[in-house]
């Protein structure tokens, strides 16, 4: 009796692992790619691009094990899609958060240099400066209004990474202009004769 039970089981279980992987596991690959729209619309392509790449090849590999008709390849891709389509998507938001936050200080950055050159401006107007010395200067400065204002409009639209790269190079012009003022301040004070008392 218990050796017609064991090959009774041994049959049982041969069967229902066999039914069990006789069709495509659909509803898997169904999940996996609601995972993979998921971290698509989470910004993985951009901010996560290498497990969005692996989800995504996962995924096709899952398709393809279908069409071969090796339905437990299928499921295990399938169920592997998801898993990286998942991380993509926490991997995305992090990415996201830290490049957001770059940006941000990029833009605030420029914005406190332009400010700086701004005053060193006014006081070089004060110590009566000539204004074709400062022209350069208010030139560098209305163009880095222009540029941060475009930042700012992209940084919205969170676009970061193009927000970085517009305010990126004017640091430098900034940092040349302040410069060359603070030179023609502290010349043109340097001639200031002494007051008398």
């Amino acid at each position: 009796m218990s050796r017609l039970f064991a090959a009774l089981c041994t049959t049982m279980c041969a069967v229902v692992l066999s039914v069990g992987c006789s069709a495509p596991p659909q509803k898997e690959i169904d999940r996996a790619q609601q995972a993979i729209d998921t971290a698509r619309a989470a910004g993985a392509e951009q901010y996560a691009p290498e497990n969005f790449a692996e989800a995504t090849a996962a995924l096709q590999q899952s398709h393809d094990a279908v069409n071969q008709r090796d339905y437990r390849l299928a499921l295990s891709r399938a169920v592997d899609a998801s898993d990286r389509a998942q991380e993509a998507a926490r991997a995305a938001a992090e990415n996201k958060a830290k490049a957001r936050s770059q940006s941000e200080a990029a833009v605030n950055a420029i914005n406190a240099s332009v400010m700086h050159l701004q005053a060193r401006l006014k006081v070089a107007e004060e110590v009566r400066v000539p204004s074709r010395e400062l022209a350069p200067a208010r030139r560098t400065v209305k163009d880095a209004e222009a540029a941060l204002q475009k930042a700012r409009t992209l940084l919205a639209s969170e676009n970061y990474a193009g927000a970085t790269q517009t305010v990126s190079a004017l640091d430098s012009e900034i940092r040349s202009e302040t410069r060359v003022i603070e030179a023609a301040i502290t010349l043109r004070t340097a001639r200031r004769p002494a007051k008398k008392r």
